[in-house]
């Protein structure tokens, strides 16, 4: 009116668009792309590596122990990385990078044939059959173990990347209410990778070989890369963000009905080690140690369990890992409980998250019973 800008409150009766929305579409296919990528190993290595490269328990545990390691180390610079880069450049850059390690592994067997017999230029079956004719299996199975070791750090570098920059775009797009929903949904694509891996992954290698399986899953984080650089961009720039969703992500910042704008210059700086002064940072890092050592080795050794003891060869075992991992969908649960205790239940966004986590902790503590359980069903079998 007269010139003069109208108040938020205006905005009420603008419908809000929910672009917000798409973005946590965007960050849900990156990691369900993430959880495939790594998942290729351990659902092919039993059936195709072994035979071809002579691999033992031992070898595949030294790669994925290794990988662990990258990864852990690479978590630690991934954060600070993404926040220079920032969020677009620096997601680029993290499913790039792990894109082409992915891609990488494919090219082990070729490798490992030149190291060998000095042929690089062959075809995958060609790589095959010049090392099936080498007699020093030893040699075959150290040169190929490293060379993997290679392809997952380049892979465990990348990856680092992906749950910092997924955050900090989680933190761009939605107010502090709604952004554990919206991490439990993106975060809903590590189970749904680990679902569509054992549903898709050895199909393609009995197809196609195991190369393919690199390949073909490698390839899903390039296109994903297309559709993030023509649709990202910050919510206050972005046109398919209305005035009413800005207003609506912004809500934190808002003081006294009017937009608190930050003061450029004035944010305190804080070092990496700084970081550790606060006990927040070691509870939640003593939280990730307890859990992700569980859920990886879920991920990395089920497979061959089935194969080993069950006799179940990839494809077989695509059924029972399915419903295996079905089951962690419920983590979206987990994400919608603070929500419902904030707006339901009136509590603060902290408290509301600090219930629903304690609710949950007690869930991975189920797993004890299985072993008393195999026992009563093998002595019940066997009576």
């Amino acid at each position: 009116m007269n010139g003069q800008p109208a108040p938020a409150s205006s905005t009420i009766s603008e419908a809000i668009s929910k672009y917000r929305w798409t973005i946590c579409g965007l960050l849900f296919f990156s990691t369900t792309i993430n959880y495939l990528d790594r998942q290729v190993l351990s659902l092919t290595w039993k059936d195709h590596l072994v035979p071809e490269f002579h691999w033992n328990d031992n070898h595949y545990g030294t790669i994925t122990a290794l990988f662990s390691i990258f990864y852990a180390v690479s978590m630690l610079l991934a954060g600070r990385f993404v926040d220079w880069m920032d969020t677009k450049k620096g997601f680029l850059w993290a499913i790039g990078i792990w894109s082409i390690g992915a891609v990488i592994h494919a090219f082990c067997g070729i490798a490992t044939s030149g190291f060998i017999t000095g042929d690089w230029f062959v075809s995958f079956a060609g790589a095959k059959e010049s090392l099936s004719s080498v007699g020093d299996i030893a040699l075959i199975t150290s040169t190929s173990v490293a060379l993997f070791i290679f392809a997952r750090f380049v892979l465990a570098l990348g990856e680092a990347g992906n749950f910092p920059a997924a955050i900090k775009a989680t933190a761009e797009y939605f107010p502090k209410k709604d952004r554990a929903l919206a991490t439990s949904i993106f975060n809903a694509g590590a189970t749904v990778g680990a679902l569509a891996a054992p549903l898709s992954i050895p199909f393609i290698a009995d197809a196609w070989g195991w190369e393919m399986a690199f390949i073909i899953i490698g390839a899903l984080g390039f296109i994903w890369m297309f559709f993030w650089i023509y649709m990202y961009k910050k919510p206050e720039v972005n046109p398919k963000v209305n005035k009413a969703e800005l207003e609506y992500i912004q809500q934190d910042i808002v003081t006294h009905n009017q937009l608190s704008e930050p003061v450029i210059g004035t944010e305190k700086k804080m070092s990496f080690a700084d970081c550790f002064k606060y006990k927040q940072t070691w509870a939640f890092a003593f939280g990730k140690f307890m859990t992700d050592g569980v859920w990886w080795f879920y991920l990395f050794w089920t497979p061959a369990y089935l194969k080993d003891v069950h006799g179940l060869t990839s494809t077989q075992s695509a059924l029972p890992l399915t419903i295996l991992y079905a089951i962690t969908l419920l983590s979206i649960i987990g994400g919608w409980l603070p929500t419902y205790f904030v707006e339901k239940k009136g509590m603060n966004p902290y408290e509301g998250r600090m219930k629903a986590m304690l609710m949950f902790a007690f869930f991975p503590l189920l797993a004890l019973l299985a072993q008393p359980f195999g026992v009563c069903k093998y002595l019940f079998y066997c009576r």
